[in-house]
């Protein structure tokens, strides 16, 4: 399996994704969206940071036992309520995705939604990835 992170000069320099990756792998998983679930179904965290950070370790538990790593990541959308609130914490949640998946970027998009499936879920995370 590869994955190569294109990033072209004549672009501005990405902060916290990539402009384009380019996958090569036996396999491709397609995760679902994932909010800040707890194992019995609840929305755990009040703030964006909080839900974000549980929102990612579920995507990352999915793709952990689907035998992939974060490096493997190759598409994440990220789905907010509110893109404002998103804006200004994003060095909090950048620091998050450090923490968890690394410095490997997916290519990434952010979306404004008007709500989730579950009204007390504030930001949702989908993509896929390349397995080996």
């Amino acid at each position: 399996m590869t994955v190569e992170r294109v990033n072209p000069p004549d672009l501005s320099p990405p902060t916290g994704f990539s402009h384009a990756v380019v996958a090569t792998g036996s396999r491709v998983l397609f995760l679902a969206g994932q909010t800040a679930l707890d194992t019995d179904g609840k929305v755990v965290g009040d703030t964006l940071p909080e839900q974000f950070e549980r929102a990612l370790a579920n995507l990352l538990a999915a793709l952990r036992a689907a035998g992939g790593t974060p490096a493997g990541l190759a598409r994440v959308t990220v789905y907010t309520t509110d893109l404002a609130a998103y804006r200004a914490h994003a060095p909090e949640l950048g620091r998050c995705w450090r923490r968890l998946a690394g410095r490997d970027y997916p290519a990434m998009a952010v979306v404004e939604v008007v709500r989730l499936w579950d009204e007390e879920a504030l930001v949702e995370l989908d993509g896929f990835a390349v397995l080996p």
